[in-house]
C-alpha cells in the first residue's frame, strides 16, 4: 500500500495511509501531496485518489454579508510590448479594475475613474475604520494613501490600459490559482481586478527583515481575481519542490507563494562577502511553492544610472578618445 505525505505551509506530514490522507485532506484541502510514483508534489485538489469515497460535489458557501471570502471581478486582459510592456484590461458593464495612482496609460470614455482612500477592495466597505485601516497598510508599504478605481458604466465592453513604470515585464497572476494569497516586493503591484486586497506582510525574523532586501514589510495580495505585477529585466517563474532550496540575490525576488520559506544566509566567507560584489547576505528560498524572480532590480538600475551621471563623476565622453573635446565638436555642451 502506498504511503502518502502531505505538506501544509511548508511543513511536511506523514506518512499516511490512503484513508488517513483522505481524512487530512477533508479537514484541510489547501496543501500538497506526494506518494511513490509521483514525479513531484501536487496540489491535493488535483489528486482524485484523495477525494473521500462519499464526497459529494457542492457549490462553495455563499459569502457572508459584509465579509467572508472575497469575490473579485472577472476581467479579460492582453499584455502588449516586450521591454516596456503595458496591460490592457477589458471590462464588462459594472466591472472595475484598481491600480496605483499614475499607472493609467489610456481608457475609453465609458470608463469612469475615481480616487479612493485605501486599496479599493470590498474588504473596506465596512465604514470609516475599514478605509482607514486599508490606507494605513498602504502608507506603511511606502505607497500612496489613495488608489484609483476604473469602473465601466456604459454598454458592451470597454478597455483601460496600465503601463510599466520602468523597463521590465508585467506578470499576470491568478490569485485563485495561488491559494488566494501572494507575497511580493513593496513596489511590484501594478493593477488588479476590483476585490483584490493589497495589504502588508511582516517579516517575523529580525535578520531577514534587516538584510532581506525588502525590509520587514512586503506587500500581500489577497483575493480570487487577477493581479498584475511589474518587475525589471527578464522574469523567471519557478516551482520549488518540497525541501528544494534556491539561493537568490535579495533584490531579485519579485514574489512567492506564502508556503515558501524565506530566510537569509551569509554569502560565504568574510572575504567573499566584502569583495565578491554580491553583498553580505543572499536570500534562501525553500519549497514547496512557486516563486518569481527578476534579472534587473530597479535599485540596481538606478545605482548604475547614478554612477554614470556627470554630476557624480561619470564620463560624458562615452569612451571616446576625444572625450570632452568631442563633446565640444558635436555640440554636447550640457
Amino acid at each position: 500500500m502506498s504511503q502518502w505525505f502531505l505538506s501544509y505551509n511548508g511543513q511536511q506530514q506523514g506518512p499516511f495511509s490512503l484513508a488517513e490522507a483522505q481524512e487530512q485532506v477533508r479537514q484541510n484541502s489547501g496543501g500538497f501531496a506526494w506518494r511513490e510514483g509521483f514525479p513531484d508534489w501536487l496540489p491535493v485538489g488535483q489528486i482524485a485518489e484523495l477525494a473521500p469515497p462519499s464526497a459529494v460535489l457542492a457549490p462553495p458557501p455563499s459569502p457572508a454579508p459584509g465579509g467572508g471570502r472575497l469575490q473579485c471581478d472577472e476581467i479579460d486582459f492582453t499584455i502588449y510590448g516586450t521591454e516596456m510592456q503595458f496591460v490592457e484590461i477589458e471590462l464588462d458593464p459594472g466591472e472595475s479594475a484598481i491600480a496605483e495612482a499614475g499607472a493609467m496609460m489610456y481608457k475609453e470614455s465609458s470608463i469612469a475613474m475615481e480616487s479612493v482612500f485605501g486599496d479599493g477592495s470590498r474588504q473596506e466597505s465596512g465604514g470609516l475604520m475599514g478605509k482607514l485601516l486599508g490606507a494605513g497598510k498602504r502608507l506603511v508599504t511606502g505607497e500612496s494613501l489613495f488608489m484609483t478605481v476604473f469602473t465601466h458604466h456604459g454598454q458592451g465592453k470597454a478597455r483601460v490600459a496600465f503601463g510599466a513604470p520602468y523597463p521590465g515585464n508585467i506578470i499576470p497572476v491568478s490569485l485563485a490559482h495561488q491559494g488566494g494569497t501572494l507575497i511580493c516586493q513593496k513596489d511590484a503591484f501594478l493593477c488588479a481586478a476590483r476585490g483584490v486586497s493589497v495589504g502588508i506582510h511582516l517579516q517575523k525574523k529580525i535578520l531577514t527583515g534587516l538584510f532581506g532586501g525588502e525590509g520587514f514589510i512586503m506587500q500581500k495580495l489577497e483575493g480570487d481575481g487577477m493581479a498584475f505585477l511589474h518587475a525589471g529585466g527578464t522574469i523567471i517563474e519557478r516551482e520549488l519542490r518540497a525541501g528544494e532550496e534556491l539561493h537568490v540575490d535579495t533584490g531579485c525576488i519579485v514574489a512567492y507563494e506564502p508556503q515558501v520559506q524565506f530566510d537569509i544566509q551569509q554569502a560565504g566567507s568574510i572575504k567573499t562577502a566584502l569583495f565578491g560584489g554580491e553583498g553580505l547576505f543572499f536570500a534562501r528560498l525553500q519549497g514547496p511553492g512557486k516563486i518569481w524572480l527578476q534579472s534587473l532590480p530597479f535599485s540596481r538600475l538606478a545605482g548604475r544610472m547614478l554612477q554614470a551621471a556627470p554630476q557624480r563623476g561619470g564620463s560624458k565622453g562615452e569612451g571616446s578618445l576625444l572625450g570632452g573635446l568631442g563633446n565640444l565638436l558635436n555640440g554636447d555642451n550640457d
